[in-house]
């Protein structure tokens, strides 16, 4: 009974019945003529989700770290200047992998808890009157802080500055979730992965590039070879993949888009809106502040809270799973310790999302935190009940 309880991590995320029945097939031949059948679609129809109409979709069997690479990888060149915000665990970890394949990364350090800084980038950019930089790389939702930066304000500071770099966009915890739009925030490449908002298994890293991208791949340097757009492309061209493909994912994704598109795009982002702001106003209950500084950077995904001073928020999500058998997300570099992290996107409904409020908040009774119990409970409940059936225009 222990693998019933949901998990209330920022991802991998639970995985529908009907997903996981989808991904249950049986072995086929992925270069039979009509694969083509299967794959084409699936392809064309997550332009939906990116809202792109001229971005090429280009997948591999990877986490969303293939996806990084991929994109990095395929459109830049060593020695090549990138620039970046540092403001959480993961824009972290993208600078780290652009320094290993030897990119001149100029970083803009930030305090965590804030977003993007498309000020500052526009200042830069300003200031690089030879065009150096080559790209901006932004981390949408920052899974360690729970901050959704703003991509459209980083695209206009970019053409206020009359720069030519590049726009890279981190949607990894983002994309199905919440709003993405493409083609009008100027975004060149776009990173997703399987295991989030798409409710699937880890496994598949998921790229949208722009046809700027595209003509910049054809004379980027740097070394690939599994994750090359090229080769990926023209594969995918004549319906298959230049290696064995992950089948189950790809049977996955299809059944995913359709549960999006049923429930309708927008209808998806107004209930994680809905139940990201219950959780919130568990939060405020307990008298406990969210990583992100201001509303207008809070994570529709994911709410990283703030333990009471002289207390470790490892000791509390790890009793959470010893007892409870329910995993909360730890906090991550500077957080850690300082923060544990409720994930709520991808399956959830109201009821769920009152589970985890409700394990946490047992696990915090039993920890003596200065809490009462039941009243995190009761805010996220009269939050639901009061606003059932919210639309997307309330959400906004």
């Amino acid at each position: 009974m222990h693998g019933q309880n949901p998990v209330f991590i920022p991802g991998p995320t639970n995985i529908p019945d009907r997903l996981r029945q989808a991904m249950n097939i049986q072995t086929r031949d992925h270069r039979a003529p009509d694969f083509v059948e299967v794959l084409a679609p699936v392809l064309e129809d997550l332009k939906k989700v990116f809202k792109t109409k001229n971005g090429q979709i280009i997948t591999f069997p990877a986490s969303g770290t293939g996806g990084w690479e991929a994109s990095i990888t395929n459109t830049l060149s060593p020695g090549d200047k990138v620039l970046v915000g540092r403001y959480g665990m993961f824009s972290h970890r993208w600078i780290d992998l652009c320094q290993r394949h030897n990119l001149d990364v100029e970083v803009i350090e930030c305090e965590w808890g804030t977003g993007a800084p498309a000020d500052l980038f526009g200042e830069r950019l300003a200031a690089d009157k030879a065009g150096e930089i080559k790209a901006v790389l932004v981390t949408h939702n920052e899974t360690a802080t729970g901050v959704l930066s703003d991509i459209a304000a980083v695209r206009k500071a970019m053409n206020s500055a009359s720069h030519d770099a590049m726009l890279y966009v981190d949607c990894v915890s983002s994309l199905g979730s919440m709003d993405f739009r493409m083609d009008e925030w100027g975004v060149d490449l776009a990173v997703s992965g399987s295991q989030k908002g798409f409710m699937l298994s880890t496994g598949m890293a998921i790229v949208a590039a722009s046809e700027k991208a595209m003509e910049a791949s054809k004379t980027a340097k740097c070394p690939r070879c599994f994750f090359d757009f090229k080769d990926m492309v023209a594969a995918n061209a004549g319906g298959g993949y230049p290696y064995t493909p992950p089948l189950q994912l790809i049977f996955g994704l299809r059944e995913s888009l359709d549960m999006l598109f049923e429930e309708g795009l927008d209808n998806v982002f107004a209930r994680h809106f809905r139940i990201a702001q219950g959780i919130r106003e568990a939060a405020r209950a307990w008298n406990m502040p969210l990583c992100a500084k201001t509303p207008d950077l809070y994570s529709h995904s994911v709410s990283a809270i703030y333990v009471p001073e002289g207390l470790n928020s490892d000791i509390l999500t790890n009793h959470a799973y010893d007892n409870y058998g329910v995993s909360f997300g730890v906090g991550l570099g500077e957080m850690a310790g300082k923060a544990f992290r409720i994930g709520h996107l991808g399956m959830l409904s109201d009821v769920l999302a009152l589970s985890g409020v409700a394990t946490i908040e047992m696990a915090m009774k039993d920890l003596d935190y200065p809490i009462e119990l039941g009243a995190g409970v009761a805010a996220a409940q009269e939050y639901y009940r009061t606003t059932a059936g919210a639309s997307l225009s309330k959400a906004a």
